[in-house]
């Protein structure tokens, strides 16, 4: 097996399938994708390889064995564990012009009731998993009328003489579940042109585009950012992915800061956590073996990015090499495949200091220097391929820039819509400005810089990633196709502004805690509840409103650190101080402060915190037994 160091970029090719053909055929003897196996618990991984003639061969194989049961537009779901059959079954059923749902096998803790939500939606014609998993798919599926294939039972001579007709653009290529996070999860159909697309854009972003990257990641691939940065940008740029098991990273967290060592020019991404787990469990003696100067970038793509968690990352492990401008906080979501915005890898982190009071009344103001309650956030770039606006949600005006307001994204990586819910599709994806001429086109330069036309803030970025049904015009701008719903906007749901040139993301529209007129981000109550008091896990604790009698009401939730037993803390004491942190910070009186076991507070597939789900037990009474107020 053979890597070339210095790899032309691939012709454009409207489909994934199409790039898997065509590395296979330029560089055949070159390794693909590298699954990294640490099942035994010491150990430094046993890998497991594929080259592209051997991915193209297992793809063409599985790609005929899914015909057999499904026809065009079907959908096959994906209950593999993370691996190289994940891989090869998401690319197969792409080959096959099926549609792939990319979900996890049975047994994931927490998700066996979304998964069956999920199964029910999606309707799938078959299921694919692989042997070790077969049993327990086919139990969990029992009743339900669809076929399951194990594909690393499916002999490599399925793929004699099979030579797959590539895909039409505008086809779906797969639904990708919403991490419901904010709501039910719902299925973002995802063209073979939204996701060629975003891996180009993402490319470009990162600076993965021209030069030698090896993409490392442990997310899983059911997630959105998983499953581009993992499979769909390595396929398109025709690098090296190399995966590991989430698990694997969660039990031992250096293994992933090892494959980056391991493997020059690498790119790699992981929510706050990660990198705040990394700087707690990572040993000195761990340390020593790590050689991170050759990192190109790290992606840090949460919902907001604390520029803190950069800045210990970068402490901790600076004397291993790592250059402080490998940092790239992102902002992405499925709806627009996965990647929006981002800063840039050679650039320094951008954070600014906002004033809390105004930043709550929606204004982005600079703090006073030195103000120890000011808000801390990082820039998150400037969009390539696509445009971003920021517009009043209510009104659907554009707001000049400093102002919060809904984030709105328009390019040709859009998805289509959501699965089987029409009207939903046409309030989140065809979205307008109440003044016609907001939707034009801005005007000026548009490369990752903020551009004013009237009063509007409009952030547009180079053509990179654009694809069949989007160009350039003779300005040089980028020029919309068919992303989104008749050419409209996507609304977000998030809520954000531009500040010198960079897209600030401030939180959720729908999380946001309205108290007494006044708005609150929960992500900042959370923060300070943290710091209140060292008995509180961090990231592990949800805070929202809910009714009462005189309005709205704060509460929130916290699970207690796992080093600690619930009788051997003073709650009281932990309800008292947390309650007069965030009334001295936020003047906000909590109604409720809950504290619970470890493990408590349920997450989404992707392990973001879900506060709507934490709300909805809390109103239920699911937290009365075993918990301490």
């Amino acid at each position: 097996m053979t890597d070339t160091p210095h790899l032309p970029p691939a012709p454009a090719h409207r489909s994934l399938p199409e790039y898997v053909r065509h590395w296979a055929e330029a560089t055949p003897d070159r390794r693909a994708f590298t699954f990294v196996d640490h099942r035994a618990t010491h150990s430094r991984g046993v890998h497991r390889t594929l080259t592209w003639r051997r991915l193209d061969l297992r793809v063409r194989a599985l790609a005929a064995r899914l015909a057999e049961e499904a026809g065009p537009g079907e959908r096959v779901a994906l209950l593999c564990p993370q691996g190289t059959q994940y891989v090869t079954a998401f690319l197969a059923a792409l080959t096959a012009g099926l549609v792939a749902v990319p979900l996890y096998p049975p047994g994931l803790p927490g998700h066996d009731g979304r998964l069956t939500a999920v199964l029910a939606d999606a309707a799938p014609a078959v299921v694919v998993t692989t042997g070790g998993a077969l049993e327990e798919v086919r139990e969990f599926c029992a009743g339900a009328a669809v076929t399951v294939v194990a594909a690393d039972q499916v002999p490599d001579t399925a793929a004699a003489g099979v030579r797959p007709v590539p895909p039409g653009a505008a086809d779906v290529a797969y639904v990708q579940y919403t991490s419901g996070s904010t709501r039910t999860p719902a299925g973002v159909e995802i063209t073979h042109a939204n996701v060629v697309a975003n891996a180009r854009q993402a490319l470009s972003a990162y600076g993965a585009d021209e030069r030698p990257v090896t993409c490392v990641g442990w997310l899983p691939l059911y997630h959105d950012m998983g499953l581009v940065l993992s499979v769909a940008a390595p396929v398109v740029r025709g690098a090296l992915s190399v995966l590991m098991d989430p698990a694997a990273f969660l039990h031992e967290p250096a293994r992933w800061l090892r494959l980056l060592t391991a493997h020059p020019h690498a790119v790699s991404a992981a929510p706050n956590f990660a990198y705040d787990y990394c700087v707690s469990a990572v040993t000195d003696a761990q340390k020593a073996d790590l050689r991170l100067d050759r990192v190109a970038a790290l992606i840090n793509g949460s919902e907001p990015v604390r520029p803190g968690t950069a800045d210990a990352f970068q402490a901790a492990f600076a004397a291993q090499g790592l250059a402080p401008q490998t940092h790239c906080p992102s902002y992405g979501l499925a709806e627009a495949t996965v990647f929006v915005s981002a800063a840039r890898p050679w650039e320094p982190l951008r954070r600014f200091a906002l004033d809390r009071d105004a930043l709550a009344a929606g204004k982005a103001l600079p703090a006073r220097p030195g103000d120890p309650a000011s808000v801390q956030l990082a820039g998150c770039g400037a969009p390539a391929g696509q445009q971003v606006a920021i517009a009043d949600p209510v009104s659907c005006t554009s707001l000049p820039e400093g102002e919060v307001g809904e984030i709105w994204v328009r390019g040709p990586n859009v998805g289509r819509g959501y699965r089987n819910q029409d009207g939903l599709s046409r309030r989140v994806f065809g979205a307008r400005f109440a003044d016609p001429a907001d939707d034009a086109l801005p005007s000026g330069p548009v490369n990752g810089t903020t551009t004013a036309a009237d009063t509007g803030q409009v952030l547009a970025g180079a053509a990179d990633g654009a694809v069949t049904g989007a160009g350039d015009d003779a300005a040089g701008r980028f020029v919309i196709g068919d992303g989104g719903e008749a050419g409209g906007w996507l609304r977000t749901g998030d809520l954000g502004t531009v500040l010198d040139g960079q897209l600030v993301v401030t939180g959720r529209l729908k999380d946001l805690i309205v108290v007494d007129g006044r708005n609150h981000y929960p992500q900042d109550v959370e923060a300070t509840a943290h710091e209140a008091h060292p008995a509180v896990r961090r990231d592990r604790l949800a805070a929202f409103a809910v009714p009462g009698a005189g309005g709205e009401r704060a509460v929130v939730v916290a699970e207690h650190v796992r080093t600690t037993d619930l009788a051997d803390i003073d709650t009281a004491a932990l309800v008292r101080e947390i309650r007069a942190a965030v009334s001295a910070r936020h003047g906000l009186r909590l109604a409720e402060v809950v504290l619970v076991p470890p493990g408590t507070v349920p997450r989404t597939s992707s392990g973001k915190v879900s506060r709507a789900l934490t709300r909805e037990r809390y109103l239920a009474g699911a937290y009365r037994a075993g918990t301490a107020r």
